[in-house]
C-alpha cells in the first residue's frame, strides 16, 4: 500500500499566524493548486488513484475535489484529517500568545491543552483512527495509491505511527507547502517505510 500524503498550497494567512483548525482561504486558486499537484505526482510517477481522500477544511478539500475531478476520481472528505485545533490561540500571532501558556504547553508537549483545543494526545488518537481505517480500506484498492490531502500537522503525526516514532520526535520534521510525504506499507508484515519526505 503506498499512501501519498500532500499538503495543501500557501494559504491568504500573514506569516507567524497560528490558523489549525480555522477555515482560511488559499492564496492562489484551487485550479491552480490541482494543477501544480498533478504535475508534482507525474514527476513522481504516482498512478492516478481511484479516491482522493482530503481534510474537510477548505484550503484542502477544494483542491482535492478539483484534482479529483479533474483526473476522474472520486473524492471524500474526513474530519479526522483535519490540522489540530489549537482553541483559543486560532488567528492570533504565535508572539502574542502569553509566555507562560507556550512554556506550559512546552513543558508537556502530549498532554497539555493551555489553548483550551485539542492536546498533542487527543490529536494522535484522532489521526490514529483514521489510519487505522485506511489501512483496512486499502485492502480494497487494487495496487491504486491511497492520495490525502491534508495538513502538516497530520503528515507529521501519520509519519510518526507509521514509522514507529514518538510524535515529539517528528513535531519539527521540515514540510513545505504543497510538499508531500510518501510511505509504503508492506501487506505482508505491516511495516512501513518512507519512500519520501518533503517532495
Amino acid at each position: 500500500m503506498d499512501l501519498i500524503l500532500i499538503r495543501h498550497p500557501a494559504v491568504a494567512v500573514d506569516a507567524g499566524v497560528c490558523y489549525g483548525r480555522s477555515n482560511v482561504p488559499l492564496a492562489g486558486t484551487a485550479t491552480d493548486g490541482a494543477a501544480a499537484l498533478a504535475q508534482r505526482l507525474t514527476a513522481w510517477r504516482v498512478d492516478s488513484p481511484r479516491i482522493v481522500l482530503t481534510s474537510p477544511l477548505s484550503r484542502c478539500e477544494s483542491v482535492a475535489h478539483t484534482w479529483a475531478a479533474n483526473i476522474g476520481a472520486a473524492c471524500r472528505s474526513d474530519p479526522r484529517l483535519a490540522e489540530m485545533d489549537f482553541g483559543a490561540w486560532e488567528m492570533q500571532r504565535w508572539d502574542a500568545i502569553e509566555r507562560a501558556q507556550l512554556d506550559a504547553w512546552a513543558a508537556d508537549l502530549t498532554h497539555a491543552r493551555p489553548h483550551g483545543g485539542e492536546s498533542v494526545a487527543q490529536f494522535t488518537a484522532r489521526v490514529q483512527s483514521w489510519l487505522d481505517d485506511v489501512c483496512i480500506e486499502a485492502m480494497s484498492f487494487e495496487q491504486t495509491p491511497m492520495c490525502v490531502v491534508t495538513h502538516a500537522g497530520v503528515m507529521r503525526v501519520v509519519a510518526a505511527l507509521a514509522l514507529g516514532l514518538p510524535v515529539e520526535h517528528c513535531v519539527n520534521w521540515a514540510l513545505d507547502l504543497a510538499a508531500l510525504a510518501w510511505l509504503r506499507r508492506d501487506d505482508a508484515n505491516g511495516r512501513w517505510t518512507l519512500v519520501r519526505w518533503n517532495a
